[in-house]
C-alpha cells in the first residue's frame, strides 16, 4: 500500500452509501474502509461489487474467535477482491496465523493475498480503561508493542493502532510492517469518540503507512474536497 486515505463508511444502507461514494470521486481512486454496521446490512455481495468498481477496500471486521473459525472466516473474505482485513490481536498469535492462513488459502488463482492487519487496541481505549477494565499493567505503548510483536511473529501484515504509537512500533517491530492509523481529525474537528488522535500532518510526521478518517470527510459539506485535502496533507 502507497500511503492511502481510507475513507470510513459508517453507514447502516446502500442508498447512504451511493451518495456518499458520488461525492468522493473515481473509484480506481478512492480507498474506503466497510465495517460492521453497512457490512452486517449489505453482506458480502455488496463488498464484491464495489471491489469489482475498482475501489480499494478495507474490510474491517475484527475477527477474534478460535482460530479454526476464523481461518475459515478469512477464506470467505479472500474471494471478495478485498485489499486489507482485520483480527483483534488480543485472540494470540494461534488465531492470528489462522486468520493469514485462511487469506491464502481463499485468494484466488491470480489475485493479490489481502494484507491482514491486527487491530491492537482500539483508539477508543484510553489509559484509564486499559488499566481498570481490561485489568493490563502495562502503559498503553508497552502494551500495543507487545501486541504488535505478536502480530508480526503470527504473519501479520500489520497492526492496527493509534498514531501515537507509530513511532515506538517502528523502533521496536520494524519498518517492515504496516502501521495504520484511525483516530484522524483534522486541525479543528471534534474528537468525536477517540480518545488518542492526531491530524493527517502528524500522522505523516510519526510514520504511520495509512490513515483512516470518517466523519471529517463523510459529513463535509464538500467531502471529495475534504478528502483530497487530507491526502495532500497526508502525502
Amino acid at each position: 500500500m502507497a500511503k492511502p486515505v481510507f475513507v470510513a463508511l459508517d453507514l447502516d444502507n446502500e442508498e447512504k452509501l451511493k451518495q456518499i461514494l458520488a461525492k468522493l470521486g473515481a473509484p480506481k481512486d478512492t480507498y474506503i474502509k466497510v465495517g460492521m454496521e453497512l457490512f452486517f446490512n449489505s453482506g458480502s455481495n455488496l463488498v464484491r461489487k464495489l471491489a469489482d468498481q475498482g475501489y480499494k477496500i478495507f474490510l474491517d471486521l475484527k475477527m477474534h474467535d478460535i482460530p479454526n473459525t476464523v481461518y475459515n472466516g478469512a477464506k470467505q473474505l479472500a474471494q471478495l477482491g478485498i485489499t486489507c482485513t482485520t483480527v483483534h490481536a488480543l485472540g494470540g498469535g494461534q488465531m492470528i496465523k489462522a486468520a493469514k492462513d485462511g487469506l491464502v488459502a481463499g485468494t484466488p488463482t491470480g489475485k493479490t493475498v489481502p494484507k491482514l492487519l491486527a487491530v491492537t487496541e482500539l483508539t477508543s481505549i484510553s489509559d484509564v480503561i486499559l488499566k481498570h477494565e481490561q485489568n493490563c499493567s502495562l502503559p498503553m505503548n508497552e502494551q500495543v508493542v507487545s501486541l504488535a510483536k505478536t502480530a508480526k511473529k503470527a504473519n501479520a501484515d500489520g497492526v492496527i493502532c493509534s498514531p501515537l504509537e507509530v513511532k515506538d512500533l517502528r523502533k521496536a517491530v520494524g519498518d517492515d510492517f504496516l502501521y495504520v492509523t484511525p483516530g484522524i481529525r483534522p486541525q479543528g474537528n471534534a474528537n468525536d469518540d477517540q480518545a488518542r488522535t492526531a491530524t493527517p500532518a502528524q500522522a505523516k510526521e510519526y510514520g504511520s503507512s495509512a490513515i483512516v478518517v470518517g466523519r471529517p470527510i463523510t459529513l463535509a459539506s464538500n467531502p471529495q474536497e475534504a478528502y483530497e485535502a487530507i491526502k495532500k496533507e497526508f502525502n
